[in-house]
């Protein structure tokens, strides 16, 4: 049974090495201005983030807020947030694109200290709450570990399909774009002989009259 669950957790280990979706970001806030960071997001991913500021000057700034509104792909606006140290927003995605957070200090700080602040950005199964989901469906140990490989290989696959939908997408592009390519060329070529044919002709009658020939 305990080698069953090392292998079990090694697996886990894994697929989790290459699909995690969760990363730590710092963000260096400036007096005036506002910072954003972006991620290309599929349709139908859950997304799940803590955000907190950490002030470079708390002697001087101990109450330094700042304000928070994420965005979608066509400018929904997701979550908005003013006067704030710290905050979490989550959302399930309902459009494939690039979504947007941004940051910026509230109120006027010239020559204030330096703010930063720390994200921590999951998606997809690294936003899953599985001791939730573990005290729900009263499951632990391996039946747990085994329902993690399962949403990692339903990610995975669904991941893949996206892929695959968007390589398709391209080709057709891509193909597109050649017969267009070529049928300009055609074109190109056909005036190209139209008007050196005109050209010669004009010039023969020119010199016929001109007696030169």
């Amino acid at each position: 049974m305990g080698a069953v669950s090392n292998v079990l957790g090694g697996l886990m280990f894994i697929v989790l090495c290459v699909l995690q979706r969760s990363k730590a970001i710092w963000l260096n806030l400036p007096a005036t201005g506002t910072k954003c960071v972006s991620e290309e997001i599929q349709n139908n991913v859950v997304v799940l983030a803590d955000y907190v500021v950490i002030s470079d000057d708390h002697v001087h700034h101990p109450t330094l807020t700042i304000s928070t509104k994420v965005t979608s792909p066509y400018g929904n606006t997701l979550y908005h947030l003013e006067n704030t140290t710290h905050g979490q927003f989550a959302f399930t995605t309902s459009e494939a694109g690039n979504y947007l957070a941004c940051f910026w200090i509230e109120g006027c700080n010239p020559g204030g200290g330096g703010v930063s602040v720390n994200i921590d950005w999951k998606m997809g199964i690294a936003a899953k709450d599985w001791e939730s989901v573990a005290r729900k469906e009263k499951i632990e140990g391996v039946e747990l570990e085994l329902r993690k490989l399962q949403g990692a290989l339903e990610a995975i696959h669904e991941n893949l399909l996206h892929l695959k939908s968007r390589e398709a997408g391209m080709r057709t592009m891509s193909e597109a774009t050649n017969a267009q390519v070529a049928w300009f060329s055609i074109m190109s070529l056909g005036i190209c002989i139209m008007v050196s044919i005109t050209q010669i002709s004009y010039l023969k009658r020119y010199f016929q009259k001109k007696k030169l020939i």
